[in-house]
């Protein structure tokens, strides 16, 4: 029990993550939850904005333009896993059960997502967890071409990853004790992306009842 305990500790204060695996363990995870089916359970947002403020109060010993060039490889390069995944085994995942690791809901939300935005869902979708790992797997089950993919995926991860760490590194700079409060500010990261993830679903779903009526 403590086991799982701890695991769950972790999972909630990425800070944690970053200070117990460093860089390697920021950069697998940034991968996994962008790309493979069970990295949803990473909170990749406030990975980010953790990784940056720990870096603006050199707890994290990296270059802040270092680390925004290997997180933007690592969240291209899970989109492209997650691209390469929909593409074998899209129609496979509709079918399965759901498990510890996998839920079939957050595919057919993310799928209303995707169907309302298209190609616009991948970059769009960075910001919105859940979303930004099923995303990418949606667009190879439905043969997105991959040159349009990537476009996209480029354009995803150099928002997202430019936008989290650098808003993490001022505030390590600019906050007194930000470091000391970083549990309330991955806390906003989380409610505001969840709210965002709720309220795309409802505008998806409204728009098709009102085209059935």
């Amino acid at each position: 029990m403590e086991t799982l305990t701890d695991l769950f500790d972790l999972l909630i204060h990425s800070d944690k993550l970053i200070r117990l695996g460093g860089l390697a363990m920021l950069l697998v995870i940034i991968y996994l939850e962008t790309g493979v089916f069970f990295g949803f359970i990473f909170a990749g947002d406030a990975l980010l904005f953790s990784a940056g403020l720990l870096c603006g109060t050199d707890i994290l010993d990296i270059d802040l333009f270092a680390l925004l060039f290997l997180a933007t490889i690592a969240a291209f390069a899970g989109n492209l896993t997650g691209y390469y995944t929909g593409k074998f085994l899209g129609k496979k995942l509709h079918a399965k059960n759901d498990s510890w690791f996998f839920k079939r809901r957050h595919l057919e939300k993310t799928h209303l997502f995707y169907e309302k935005y298209g190609g616009m869902s991948l970059i769009a979708g960075r910001f919105i967890w859940i979303v930004r790992t099923f995303v990418p797997i949606l667009a190879g089950a439905s043969d997105m071409s991959f040159r349009r993919f990537n476009l996209f995926n480029l354009i995803g991860a150099f928002l997202w990853v430019w936008t989290m760490v650098p808003l993490g590194y001022f505030a390590g700079h600019l906050i007194p004790d930000a470091k000391e409060n970083l549990g309330y500010f991955i806390l906003a990261i989380s409610v505001i992306a969840t709210l965002l993830l709720l309220r795309g679903i409802y505008n998806v779903t409204r728009n098709k009842k009102e085209q059935k009526d």
